[in-house]
């Protein structure tokens, strides 16, 4: 893609697995474009599909912003709660608001996708996170989606293009 003098803008978040999932790692890159923000993922170490015997499967995977930039593990059962509820600084329901994303299916352990959004703009989603949920999002319940624990979670950096570096 050809940009102009202006470098693009553009925010990683490098994902990382805790207890309930340890060798789960990739990327998830937001770039700003005409209308809106191309969202790339790449995940490897997912755990494999499970039917559920509660109903609810691990996997697909619910996959949401969340808002507070903080990956700290905390309870090894429930980890990663310092990164707050979805992102949702409109106040709409859940399966509607900008921290909602499509879930990852996950093949051999690994996710790959791309989509664009318009709900939100690069300099809006610096500082928060995303995370990574054992059980598909319902798109339905309050208000989160009942997706499930947290395998993994990412802060979201700003990438100062030509240095490979964030901050």
């Amino acid at each position: 893609m050809y940009y102009p003098e202006t470098p693009p803008n553009v925010a990683v978040a490098r994902i990382q697995g805790g207890p309930l999932a340890p060798n789960l790692v990739g990327e998830v890159i937001f770039e700003e474009v005409p209308n809106g923000v191309m969202v790339y993922v790449y995940v490897q170490g997912l755990p494999p599909y499970q039917p559920g015997t509660n109903g609810k499967p691990i996997g697909p995977h619910g996959f949401h912003i969340h808002e507070h930039g903080v990956c700290e593990i905390g309870d090894p059962n429930d980890p990663f709660l310092t990164a707050g509820v979805h992102w949702n600084p409109n106040h709409e329901p859940h399966g509607n608001h900008p921290g909602d994303f499509p879930v990852l299916f996950s093949h051999g352990g690994m996710a790959y996708m791309a989509f664009f959004t318009n709900r939100f703009q690069i300099d809006d989603i610096i500082g928060k996170s995303v995370i990574i949920h054992e059980h598909p999002d319902d798109y339905v319940s309050q208000p989160s989606g009942d997706a499930g624990r947290r395998l993994a979670c990412g802060v979201i950096e700003r990438w100062i293009p030509n240095e490979n570096r964030y901050y």
